[in-house]
């Protein structure tokens, strides 16, 4: 169970950049189809990669407004509000399995 959780975790880690590059893509497939209509092939490319980069960047600015405003999504994928990983629980685990020291050290001898 503990394997399912972390495939979880870590799909909630990469969905932010994976939504940033999908957006980009269709919004680069967009301006494709708009640059068809023009006659110079640099402005053409030129409008393509304009056009993915602003569907790239409205959607990750959409989707972090998104997490800030839901504690339970940001709570499902283990993430913080501006969707860098939560790893707060990973650092009480290795706190927890830490063994309990048996005896003080005398006379601070290794």
């Amino acid at each position: 169970m503990r394997w399912v959780r972390l495939l979880f975790r870590i799909f909630g880690w990469l969905l932010t950049p994976f939504l940033a590059w999908a957006a980009s893509f269709f919004g680069a497939v967009a301006g494709a189809l708009l640059a068809m209509r023009l006659d110079d092939p640099i402005r053409g490319l030129a409008v393509t990669a304009v056009c993915g980069g602003i569907a790239g960047f409205a959607c990750l600015i959409t989707w972090l407004h998104y997490l800030r405003r839901s504690p339970e999504i940001r709570e499902v994928l283990a993430v913080t509000e501006d969707g860098t990983p939560d790893t707060t629980e990973f650092e009480g685990d290795a706190v927890e399995e830490l063994p309990a020291p048996s005896e003080p050290n005398p006379a601070g001898r290794i």
